[in-house]
């Protein structure tokens, strides 16, 4: 029963980022251009829910829907990993025109070429857990 609550959550998820145009090629082009406001509207808003959730989450101690505490694991304040990581992801993001969300979206759409994008971050993913023992942490 889990599983088709996560699905219909995803393919609702999917349907979201396909409509507001979050997995529009142009609009991330048109973002890494700064010639607009839409994509920094869309992340500028997930930023905020996630930060208002979160500190919702840890004020009022809210259990998941199966009654299990939901706990938040403090992260070290390393700021080189943060932005040597986040300037990866935005390359790639920037080359492929789609983060990962999106890329499900786009399939489920029939934009069939982003299944190399899919095999590619699948493949990125397995390449990270070969190294990442080797990676500082």
């Amino acid at each position: 029963m889990r599983s088709i609550i996560y699905l219909g959550i995803g393919v609702f998820f999917g349907i979201i980022l396909f409509k507001s145009e979050a997995a529009s090629w142009f609009r991330i082009y048109e973002m890494f251009q700064f010639k607009s406001f839409h994509m920094y509207g869309i992340i500028g808003t997930a930023v905020g829910l996630g930060i208002g959730i979160t500190l919702l989450i840890k004020k009022y101690k809210i259990t998941s829907f199966y009654g299990d505490p939901i706990i938040i694991q403090p992260k070290e304040k390393a700021v080189k990993r943060y932005l040597f990581g986040g300037i990866l992801f935005g390359l790639g993001w920037a080359l492929a025109g789609a983060c990962p969300g999106p890329i499900f979206a786009l399939l489920g759409a029939g934009y069939i070429p982003i299944a190399i994008v899919l095999v590619s971050a699948i493949f990125g993913t397995f390449l990270y857990g070969i190294v990442k023992d080797k990676l500082p942490h």
